[in-house]
């Protein structure tokens, strides 16, 4: 018998590596979270995350949890407004959710669903064979920290990921050409600039964060990229602020003061074996629309039901390679939308005959209807799904709708999917799609309905736990549920 210390561990406390552990702990999969920060992180770089991964919180009970959350309708593409209401559901994403926050509230779900979080763990190097992987790990006064086993391996340890190296995974893509340079401060007021604007030699972008409090970002073509490892100061950042917006915030308090580049890169496996990357570990990319946390918020809710039905043996192993088959064109698609909007952005002179042209197209709402969608998430259609004739639903996300059950119980889409499991939604009352689905019923909760909402007369979805509909009725194959609930959730019992 091999000795396990979890089912899963995962190398990173942010907050792919926390969702993931939540969704993991819905299935009851042990898990062990290793990070090598002492301490939470205290400072934001999101303040916000997408209109999708609103959904996919709420799909788990989990947004109202953060309060009051308001969401931005109006945002922008590049620098081009564009109003992402749009889309059915969409918004630019949420506004001023700290990402401190979001980290402290999935960390308490990944507790409660039995998660062991493990602080001031660093993750050195790993190994797998047929059964397991196992970590060498150092303890903060450096002392062995390992090893430790699992029967599978996550790492959501950002950009230069340790568990991707050891794991041989390729990690192409740009080097950085530019730098975004930003701070937090407190104690003077300044104009809001939500969108950034296109100034003389750069950009400025000023978002508001309380009554005294806000971040301003800027982009200086003249600065070159910093080399070495002198961190920026706040005067240097307070003296080309001023020089590109012409006010002086040098009587400011600086909370905060960091940069980012455009660095962009792709894995070019999210999977090897029994080690899977996610987050900023599989993709990384310029910080423009919510993109980044939320990308990996939703790997992990991807990945985390399918890892569940393997471990307990509900479903075969080809069922994980699926993540890397529907995750990674996302991350190559998010890679492809930032570069062009850092282009759009960021741009000199160079570049306002294609801002001109770009702002010109997207006075058409099939364009903004594009480009909300991209931006956000809420246009994947996993290719699988997506064949010729299929239904329009096959391989979407649904978006959330009332719900009457045939007692004339009142309930939505999203509060079907709390317990992290497939919904089967049947308004046909066919023993063909019912009587079928009870096979699958310690995986997946078949909710007899009546027609209204998001189900038509004679109609039926089968929805994954991410919220992807896997099938459809009526369909123009006709094909049976049976097919799609054996591929997505395994063999029958």
């Amino acid at each position: 018998m091999d000795n396990y210390d979890a089912d899963v561990i995962i190398v990173g406390a942010g907050p792919t590596g926390l969702m993931l552990a939540g969704e993991l702990g819905l299935h009851g999969i042990s898990v062990i979270v290793l990070d090598r920060l002492a301490e939470p992180i205290k400072e934001s770089r999101a303040l916000g995350f997408s209109a999708r991964t609103i959904e996919e919180f709420d799909q788990r009970g989990l947004l109202a949890r953060l309060g009051q959350v308001d969401t931005i309708p109006v945002g922008h593409f590049g620098g081009i407004p564009l109003d992402y209401r749009v889309i059915e559901g969409g918004s630019y994403g949420a506004r001023g959710v700290p990402q401190s926050r979001t980290e402290g509230m999935l960390a308490g779900r990944a507790a409660e669903t039995g998660a062991q979080i493990r602080r001031a763990v660093e993750v050195t190097g790993l190994a797998q064979d047929d059964t397991g992987v196992t970590l060498r790990a150092t303890g903060a006064d450096g002392a062995d920290a390992g090893p430790l086993r699992a029967r599978y391996v996550v790492g959501c340890d950002g950009a230069r990921s340790v568990v991707r190296k050891a794991a041989g995974i390729g990690f192409p893509g740009t080097e950085p050409g530019i730098e975004l340079r930003f701070a937090d401060i407190a104690g003077v007021q300044l104009r809001p600039r939500f969108s950034g604007e296109r100034v003389p030699g750069g950009m400025v972008m000023v978002l508001p964060l309380g009554p005294d409090r806000c971040r301003i970002v800027y982009y200086d073509r003249a600065e070159p990229l910093r080399k070495g490892p002198d961190p920026i100061t706040f005067d240097e950042v307070a003296r080309t602020f001023h020089k590109l917006s012409g006010e002086d915030i040098s009587g400011a308090t600086p909370l905060w003061v960091s940069s980012t580049t455009d660095v962009s890169r792709l894995a070019d496996a999210y999977r090897s074996g029994r080690v899977f990357v996610a987050g900023d570990a599989a993709h990384v990319h310029l910080p423009i629309g919510a993109q980044g946390m939320s990308a990996g918020v939703q790997d992990a809710v991807n990945l985390g039901w399918k890892l569940g039905l393997v471990l307990k043996g509900l479903a075969p192993d080809a069922l994980l390679d699926t993540y890397h088959d529907e995750r990674h064109p996302v991350g190559a698609r998010i890679l492809a939308n930032t570069l062009a909007q850092r282009m759009l952005y960021l741009g000199g002179d160079e570049i306002t005959p294609l801002v001109e042209v770009f702002a010109e197209l997207m006075r058409h709402e099939s364009v903004q209807r594009r480009l909300a969608g991209m931006v956000t998430g809420l246009d994947i259609r996993h290719a699988a799904d997506a064949a010729a004739g299929a239904h329009p639903l096959l391989g979407r996300r649904l978006p959330d709708g009332e719900v009457t059950t045939r007692d004339g119980q009142r309930t939505t889409v999203h509060e079907l999917l709390h317990p992290g499991r497939g919904v089967l939604l049947d308004a046909t009352g066919e023993d063909a799609v019912g009587g079928t689905a009870k096979r699958w019923s310690d995986r997946v909760d078949l909710v007899a309905a009546e027609p209204g909402g998001v189900l038509p007369e004679g109609g039926a979805l089968l929805v994954r736990p991410d919220g992807y509909v896997a099938w459809a009725a009526p369909d123009d194959d006709g094909a049976p549920p049976a097919e799609a609930l054996e591929r997505w959730f395994g063999p029958g019992g």
